[in-house]
């Protein structure tokens, strides 16, 4: 765990937790990366950023260039087209990995996930490998999203939990810490899932490798400018996959008790 002095006095990591990084996966988010990036900044002074930009049309890229060329915590990582969610984050997680991080977070950049309630999620770092912003724990909240988007992200995570047997409130939630050991035991970089599925994903391996996983309540915003993401492509990837999963994992526990119920012969 990395949280030595810098020359210039300052904490070069989260206490408890070591060198943070938070990635910002962007397509289209002029509009948003500064504001989003001042207030994380400001936030948690000790973490630093990378945004990954797909080649934005908007010149997302180059705000983000902008950012990082004025702060020496701030970096930015120019994909060569959109790749989707889920592809962007794995190339954040492999940059802080190669670079000595300690913890990575999950933050998207369109303000739904608020900069000020991230020390909340380091602190239950200190003694967790994952910990998960909640939007469905007691204590969290949604603000101006439609009914209909509420009832879906609701229905997802509870049916990931019903049929993955995985003790996570907010299975679909993008506002997450990992340890970087973590991640690197879980095989991050064979994921291939995308969107609401990336999260269950991630989260599914870190239950079967027997991380520990914390949920912290948050408030959850509508994005206030530009477009969302979500499509239902990927919606339905995530119930296909998830059900597929859920199948191949009862079939491996079944195999395992009628090959330990069998008898053993002698020669």
């Amino acid at each position: 765990m990395s949280e030595a002095i810098g020359g210039d006095g300052r904490l070069t990591g989260y206490p408890g937790v070591g060198r943070v990084l938070v990635v910002i996966p962007t397509y289209n988010e002029a509009d948003n990366v500064e504001p989003i990036v001042r207030r994380l900044r400001l936030a948690v002074p000790e973490a630093e950023v990378l945004v990954a930009d797909d080649n934005s049309p908007d010149g997302t890229g180059d705000v983000a260039a902008g950012l990082a060329a004025a702060d020496e915590r701030v970096h930015v990582l120019h994909r060569p087209g959109k790749q989707g969610l889920g592809a962007a984050y794995v190339a954040g997680f492999g940059w802080a990995r190669d670079r000595g991080f300690d913890a990575v977070v999950e933050m998207d950049a369109d303000g739904s996930h608020a900069p000020e309630e991230l020390p909340r999620l380091l602190e239950a770092a200190r003694d967790a490998d994952v910990v998960i912003g909640s939007r469905w724990l007691r204590g969290g909240r949604v603000v101006n999203w439609p009914w209909h988007r509420q009832v879906l992200s609701r229905c997802g995570s509870r049916y990931a939990r019903m049929v993955l047997g995985m003790p996570v409130s907010d299975a679909t939630g993008g506002f997450r810490v990992y340890r970087v050991p973590a991640l690197e035991k879980i095989d991050f970089e064979s994921v291939t899932s995308q969107g609401y599925c990336f999260q269950v994903e991630l989260s599914w391996r870190a239950h079967q490798a027997g991380f520990r996983i914390a949920e912290v309540p948050i408030t959850f915003a509508q994005r206030e400018r530009g477009a969302s993401k979500m499509s239902p492509a990927i919606i339905g990837e995530a119930l296909w996959r998830v059900t597929v999963w859920a199948a191949r994992d009862r079939i491996s526990a079944r195999e395992t008790r009628r090959a330990a119920a069998e008898p053993v012969r002698w020669p």
